[in-house]
């Protein structure tokens, strides 16, 4: 018996990591019973005493996150952020996050701050792909998780959500309404769910025979601007469209506010559509059909990895389906049949290493 046994001690004995023996001292929910009773007898045997001061010293450990999403005002990012606290306060670690506002300056500005801040992860939902710095933080082996959005080529595990067959059964539900001119507000091409749900909005409509033409593709950039912007250039052309399908929430509402200025109305003379469901689009008239995300399962796995990832273990890349969520803003009627929603909790996960 030694009383000056360090948490170092402690863990070489139960055969853990640091971390682990950390977050059985502090009665923390997520270590295993075995790993647990290993840990509790090797205090016992070693005679260590922790302090909580002390500890935090030899661990070099702050036992705080970083997030750094890309808009805070967006009710999607908003309960992305709500639900990676949540769980991250289950685990014992405190979050800070930094709004990137959709700009990779500002973006690159808090990872900055955070890594000088010597926090234990990072969490990033990316604002483009041309980051020299996230890609310097990956190569020098900062334990970093992208959620939602991700750098292609770089190893950094990446939790998202995949839109491809909710945007199929979007398209199926607008053909089966009798809608054949179909646009989309793209968000900006840089980021991954840009171009990936524009490319999946083509691929559907193919699937059908329609063509999206270039002014049918209006380009904004996730914000209620843009879309305002962009609905009016369509309302313009000599043959509007039938349907706007805006690729963000933000970008719905700009269009919603597009149309209304007009004087026209929802779904009678043009229909909306968005990704991205969040609780207000039930209180617009209509409510609006969406394509809904596991944001509060999102949050949840890219906190897991991370901690995973921080603990030495190696975690995996997550991948959940998005689902569509029928209203009335498409010309929808009480007889026209409703996709049905998916469960909040997935019963199964698709992994990748990608």
């Amino acid at each position: 018996m030694s009383a000056s046994a360090s948490i170092k001690d402690v863990a070489a004995a139960a055969g853990v990591s640091v971390a682990t023996v950390s977050r059985v001292l502090n009665s923390h929910p997520s270590v295993s019973p075995d790993a647990r009773t290993r840990v509790l007898a090797a205090v016992e045997s070693l005679g260590y005493r922790p302090n909580a001061v002390a500890r935090s010293l030899r661990t070099a450990q702050t036992r705080t996150l970083g997030l750094v999403i890309s808009d805070v005002l967006n009710p999607y990012f908003g309960e992305l952020a709500r639900s990676v606290e949540d769980e991250a306060r289950g685990l014992g670690y405190s979050v800070i996050i930094g709004n990137a506002d959709e700009r990779p300056e500002l973006q690159d500005h808090h990872v900055r701050t955070l890594l000088d801040r010597r926090i234990d992860g990072l969490l990033v939902s990316p604002t483009d792909g041309a980051s020299p710095l996230m890609l310097d933080a990956a190569r020098a082996g900062t334990p970093m998780v992208f959620v939602d959005r991700w750098i292609p080529g770089v190893d950094v595990p990446v939790v998202r959500s995949d839109g491809r067959a909710a945007v199929r059964d979007l398209v199926a539900h607008l053909h089966r309404l009798g809608h054949r001119r179909l646009a989309i507000i793209a968000g900006p091409a840089a980021t991954t769910t840009g171009s990936e749900r524009v490319d999946a909005f083509r691929e559907a409509l193919a699937s059908y025979e329609i063509e999206l033409p270039d002014a049918y593709i209006g380009q904004g950039d996730f914000q209620a601007d843009s879309g305002r912007r962009v609905t009016e250039a369509f309302l313009d052309l000599p043959e509007p469209p039938q349907v706007v399908f805006a690729a963000d929430n933000l970008m719905a509402l700009g269009a919603l506010d597009a149309i209304r200025a007009r004087g026209l109305r929802v779904p009678d003379d043009i229909a909306v559509a968005a990704f991205d469901d969040i609780p207000w689009f039930v209180h617009t008239d209509p409510p609006i059909t969406a394509i809904a995300q596991p944001t509060k399962d999102l949050g949840r796995a890219a906190v897991r990895a991370l901690v995973d990832r921080i603990e030495g273990r190696v975690p995996e890349s997550v991948i959940l389906p998005a689902h569509l969520v029928v209203r009335r803003s498409c010309g929808e009627t009480g007889e026209t049949p409703h996709t049905p929603q998916a469960p909040h909790t997935p019963t199964s996960m698709e992994r990748s290493n990608g």
